[in-house]
């Protein structure tokens, strides 16, 4: 974590903890977003039931490959285990606006050519997502979120998560939905 901001140091810090701390018996998850402290508190109850369900079915898989571990496979697999009623494509459910509207944990979303830079005072990351799909399995504050995904970084086809900043998307298109049913 050395040469990172504190705020990038925290998003690093919390990402590897979160890893490690991730089971579906979780009942509160804190998390640090910037350098002063500022904890936010995610209660199982808060959240619509069917979107509880796509989550503890992510918790479920960390470090495992679903199907045959393609991005789109994860969120089709946690969508069709929770009940949820949608296409079997790309329409995971009611379109967000994440601008205007809350992002909850459980929502699918979709990137098309996005590009995401994760800048410091020493040096800039760029991650691209052509065509991907990920489940926001966190909430940090308004466009900060932790995705679970697969098909995508070190992790390679298995369940893995990444910090999203919607201040570090450079361009391309994120669409957001949230899951329908009971």
């Amino acid at each position: 974590t050395r040469g990172l901001t504190p705020s990038r140091r925290s998003f690093v810090l919390m990402n590897a903890s979160l890893r490690a701390l991730l089971c579906p018996a979780l009942l509160m998850v804190v998390a640090t977003v910037s350098a002063a402290p500022r904890t936010v508190l995610e209660k199982r109850d808060t959240l619509p039931a069917i979107n509880q369900r796509i989550v503890d079915f992510v918790l479920g898989r960390m470090g495992k490959k679903v199907d045959r571990g393609e991005c789109w496979d994860l969120a089709a697999a946690a969508l069709n285990e929770a009940g949820a009623t949608w296409d079997g494509l790309y329409g995971f459910g009611r379109v967000v606006d994440h601008r205007k509207d809350e992002v909850l944990p459980g929502d699918i979303v979709q990137f098309e050519g996005v590009t995401v830079e994760h800048r410091t005072a020493t040096s800039m990351t760029r991650e691209t997502y052509g065509h991907h799909t990920a489940v926001v399995l966190q909430v940090h504050a308004r466009g900060e979120y932790t995705i679970a995904h697969q098909n995508f970084g070190e992790a390679g086809r298995k369940v893995s998560t990444t910090v999203l900043s919607m201040a570090d998307v450079r361009g391309g298109k994120l669409t957001f939905h949230r899951p329908q049913g009971n």
